[in-house]
């Protein structure tokens, strides 16, 4: 093609595979001028404004509006800097589109009413601050006001939804949400946290350490293993050996009202919103699955009560 040969809007149509109305619309904005007019008035355009017209196309296409077109063509910004802001507009955008099609599996998958999926989308879309002020809410409302050593526990409980959750944490974050907010489940995480600040103060101690639910887990693992009863006379032994370690733990001796206190921390630890929350946060923050507790705090309360009333 001869590079001084102007060309029509027909042809400039015909060579970009723009409809007409676009190419004219625009010639009217300015954005693609006309060169200058055939003796009968036509519009003309030489290969510069063919050049320019493919580049507006590009940019259209990528999604971009008009004025920042005009202004990228005019050299009025420039398009590395246009193109930093759009891609990370698309990135919001992706990471929307992608929950939203995350929480629509959710619902899909789990038969949701239409009332639980209102809950699930507001609960989803929250922003990452917001999330997170949700949750510190109520991790102050359990660990408030207690010793310095519960701020690292506060921070192992905390929720980190991805930016590009699947199905399952979406409903793990939801179903966390909610239980963060039942006020039976707040009261018992605060009776807990209380119970165990003043099991770390009567041992004279503020750091994190080994507590009654830790110690009546490992003593009762092998009684399980084994098959031991929790009212059989075996079971005594492996009784006697929790009481002494938390006796040795709070620096106290053991007698009836120590191990009345030990029972109601370990009544209190077999509540199953506590285990439920640990199994949902693993599963929110891709972590491994935390070792099931109910089974181990099951036969400890039991065998404590046993060794008790015998």
């Amino acid at each position: 093609m001869d590079g001084d040969a102007l060309h029509t809007i027909g042809d400039l149509a015909r060579l970009t595979g723009l409809r007409v109305k676009a190419i004219r619309f625009y010639s009217d904005r300015g954005i693609v001028p006309p060169t200058g007019r055939s003796p009968s008035g036509y519009r003309l355009y030489d290969d510069a404004a063919l050049a320019r017209l493919d580049l507006v196309r590009t940019l259209r296409d990528l999604g971009l509006d008009l004025a920042t077109v005009r202004k990228i063509v005019n050299r009025e910004t420039t398009l590395p800097e246009v193109a930093a802001v759009h891609a990370a507009a698309l990135d919001a955008r992706i990471r929307t589109l992608r929950l939203r099609r995350a929480v629509l599996m959710a619902v899909a998958g789990r038969g949701a009413t239409p009332e639980e999926m209102d809950l699930m989308h507001k609960l989803a879309r929250l922003t990452q601050d917001e999330r997170r002020r949700l949750i510190a809410e109520f991790l102050d409302a359990a660990f408030g006001g207690l010793d310095a050593g519960f701020a690292g526990a506060a921070r192992s409980m905390t929720p980190e939804l991805p930016d590009d959750p699947g199905p399952e944490q979406i409903e793990a974050w939801v179903e966390l949400a909610e239980l963060s907010q039942d006020p039976g489940f707040r009261s018992g995480m605060r009776l807990l946290a209380e119970q165990h600040a003043a099991d770390r103060a009567d041992g004279g101690v503020t750091v994190p350490r080994r507590d009654a639910v830790a110690i009546a887990r490992d003593k009762a693992a092998p009684a399980l293993e084994a098959s031991i009863a929790p009212s059989s006379p075996a079971a005594g032994p492996i009784v006697d050996a929790v009481v002494a370690e938390y006796a040795r733990l709070v620096c106290r001796r053991d007698d009836d009202e120590l191990r009345r206190r030990l029972l109601t921390r370990l009544e209190a630890a077999e509540a199953p919103g506590r285990e439920r929350y640990l199994h949902l946060l693993a599963v929110i923050n891709g972590w491994a699955a935390p070792p099931a507790l109910a089974p181990a705090l099951g036969w400890s309360v039991q065998a404590l009560r046993a060794r008790m009333a015998g």
